[in-house]
């Protein structure tokens, strides 16, 4: 199986458009600090999906050889989109994708009941169907459009994809998703923030990390470097110091054989 980071940023993206903190200012600065909305592309046996829609769907396609188009002038590879959660960050992509002819949406039933209104939406525009996706419940936080929907398994999701399982938002981290980190060869899993205090300490929140339903990396570091498979960290807030390549918390993720994924990497798997 082969994958294609197209992403690595939380909500926002960095830089955020509104926002003047270090990690934005300095991404300004430096146009390779960029990162796009988190997110993958795959190749799966039965075709290329991405892997969250995100607000840079386009030229996150445009980005990724086997996405794009041919060799018919609307001849797409891509088939669908697996769905991790219904954040408006993973999923308004899915507006911009009403040029196609049809998409298959796959996600955790509660995602979809979510996600009615686009799919009222898109109605006119692109024959959806939907498919329930191979998931681990680890987090039951739901979107703030959708505060009032009933508690249900299923609001965030692990994804297990063959040998990989990607994780961007954990809340929680339970037996069963341990199991399909030993199991996997390659995981990538959310490394929102780097401590549980970033979000009050930096004035973007009241709440901690936990609260705001994100592990800290200072959480889960140690436990992930204890995997036999490959470890990677994404969907960095702005916030968080790894958007700089300089700061010291590379090092030490480094010498425990963990990696900060990157807009653009590859993997075989």
């Amino acid at each position: 199986m082969r994958l294609q980071v197209l992403g690595t940023a939380a909500g926002g993206g960095v830089p955020q458009w509104n926002c003047a903190c270090p990690g934005c200012s300095g991404a300004r600065a430096h146009p390779g600090r960029r990162r796009r909305h988190a997110s993958l592309a795959v190749q799966l046996a039965d075709g290329a999906y991405v892997v969250n829609a995100t607000p840079d769907i386009a030229d996150q396609i445009e980005s990724c050889a086997f996405l794009r188009p041919g060799p018919g002038p609307r001849e797409s590879p891509l088939k669908g989109v697996i769905l991790t959660d219904a954040e408006l960050d993973h999923t308004i992509g899915l507006l911009r994708l009403r040029e196609a002819a049809a998409l298959e949406v796959r996600s955790t039933p509660v995602v979809r009941q979510a996600l009615r209104p686009f799919a009222d939406l898109l109605h006119g525009y692109v024959k959806l169907s939907w498919a329930d996706a191979d998931t681990i419940p680890v987090s039951g936080k739901r979107p703030r459009y959708a505060a009032g929907s009933p508690e249900a398994p299923g609001w965030v999701s692990a994804l297990r994809l063959g040998p990989l399982v990607y994780a961007p938002a954990m809340g929680v981290w339970p037996d069963e998703l341990d199991e399909a980190f030993l199991r996997a060869a390659c995981v990538i899993v959310d490394g929102t923030f780097w401590d549980d205090e970033e979000p009050r300490r930096t004035g973007i929140s009241t709440r901690t990390a936990t609260q705001m339903g994100h592990l800290p990396i200072e959480a889960t570091m140690e436990r992930l470097s204890r995997l036999p498979g490959r470890r990677l960290y994404t969907h960095l807030n702005n916030t968080n110091p790894l958007v700089d390549p300089a700061a010291e918390q590379h090092k030490a993720l480094a010498e425990l054989g963990i990696e900060v994924a990157a807009d653009g990497m590859v993997i075989d798997l």
